[in-house]
Parts: structure tokens; sequence; C-alpha cells
């Protein structure tokens, strides 16, 4: 659905434990910046519980391409089905809770080859549902998070001519939010990559300019999107960052 946002309804207060048979208590989880994150508490398998306004659609889109990163070698939490089979009910995605401690901007590095098998693989996927690429946002306005007509004329102009610089590059499907706070080394030693919510087709470059160096360019580009996808739920930080950008 080119140009428009496909999301679910705002979620509820607190997930809807009895859609997938759960009773437990829940303790708030630090690093959702956009979206609430609780943690079941006591006996029973320690799940995670994500507020979200993606639609099914783009939660099943989501999920196969799960399958693929593992298929790369990336370890990725699995979604767990509702006793539906939904992805999520009322707003709320469960997934089991991983162990793990904090990584550092170095341990990115680990990821690069699995990483780029990942690419390589998806560089032929459909877009998700709902979302768009930054080469469509050129043309359009709304997708996903963004929505360049809510910016004002300046601030989408300086996107624009950031992503407009680099629209020649490959795509595939991405991450999309990169980072070490997103990434979680296990007590085996597996790196967890976690937080696939702003996962999409779009260029490669959005991934790779995280793990590896990168031309001033495509540093515009990521940052350009960041100010997009923040402008309305973090705006002073989105407006923060805009006048680091160019003049279109």
């Amino acid at each position: 659905m080119r140009g428009k946002r496909v999301q679910g309804r705002p979620p509820a207060a607190l997930p809807p434990l009895a859609a997938w048979g759960v009773s437990a208590d829940l303790l708030p989880l630090h690093g959702g910046h956009r979206n609430r994150v609780l943690r079941t508490k006591g006996s029973g398998p320690s799940l995670v519980f994500k507020s979200t306004r993606r639609s099914e659609a783009a939660l099943q889109w989501l999920s196969d391409l799960h399958d693929i990163a593992r298929a790369c070698g990336l370890f990725v939490p699995t979604m767990v089905r509702s006793l539906r089979g939904r992805l999520a009910e009322d707003g709320w995605t469960c997934e089991p809770f991983v162990e793990g401690q904090a990584a550092t901007r170095r341990d990115l590095a680990a990821l690069s080859r699995p990483l780029g098998a990942f690419h390589m693989k998806t560089k032929d996927i459909c877009q998700r549902p709902g979302f768009a690429s930054s080469k469509v946002l050129l043309v359009e306005a709304r997708a996903g998070d963004v929505d360049l007509g809510a910016m004002g004329k300046p601030a989408a102009r300086r996107c624009r001519a950031a992503w407009a610089a680099v629209a020649a590059g490959p795509c595939s499907a991405i991450h999309g939010d990169l980072g070490p706070a997103n990434l979680l080394r296990c007590p085996d030693g597996r790196l967890a990559l976690l937080d696939w919510d702003e996962a999409r087709r779009d260029l490669t470059l959005f991934d790779r300019a995280h793990i590896g160096p990168c031309t001033p360019l495509a540093q515009q580009a990521v940052m350009a999107w960041e100010v997009a996808c923040s402008w309305q739920q973090e705006p002073d930080y989105a407006k923060s960052l805009v006048h680091l950008l160019p003049a279109a």
C-alpha cells in the first residue's frame, strides 16, 4: 500500500495475558523509546510483551523475515502466537525473554558476515505492508512512522535531499535500527539482535552504516531517516538533528 500507513489500533493499556494462556505479574523493561515493553515475573516461561501499532500483515511479514535472518546465522527471538494464532492481540506482541549483557558498538562488527548474507538473501523481497523505502518517500509523503507532510517543507526537503544523494544504492530487507541498544551478548556467546520494529525494504546502507566505515552521504541519509521517523513521537529529538542535515 504505497504511500499509506497501515497500522493497527492503539494498544490496550496492558497486554491481554489470557490471550496467550499466561497468568503472571509484569515488570517494565527499559529500552522501548516508542513502545512499552513488559516482562513476566514469577514461575513459568519468561516472556516479553511489547506494545505495537503494526498491522497483523506487517507483523506476519516480519515473522517471515525473522526466519530468513535465522537461516543466515542471526540470533533473533521468535514471536509467540496467541491461542488464536495471531501475532498481536489488543496491540501487544509476545516473545521469549532473552538473557544477556549489554553489547558495545564494537560488537556490531561481529554481525557483518551474517548480516551480509541476510541482505543478499532478501535483495528481491517485497515491501513490508504499510511501509515505504526512502526512494519511494522522495515522491510520496507517508508510510510507516514517517509523515513528511507533518514536518514542514524545509525539514522534509533536507531529508529528501539526503536520501536522493544515495538513492542509486542496493536495496534489501533491513533491520532498520541497528545499534548496541538492540544487541545482547548471551551467556553462550551469541549476539541476539532485538527490536525489529522498523524493519522494511530499503537501502542496505541503512544497516551497513552502523557496522563499518561509511561515506558522509550515507551518514546523512541515516540521520535523515532518524529525523523523519522520530518527528511525531520524539519531536524535540528530531528537531535537534534536522539542522545537522545540509540545506536542500
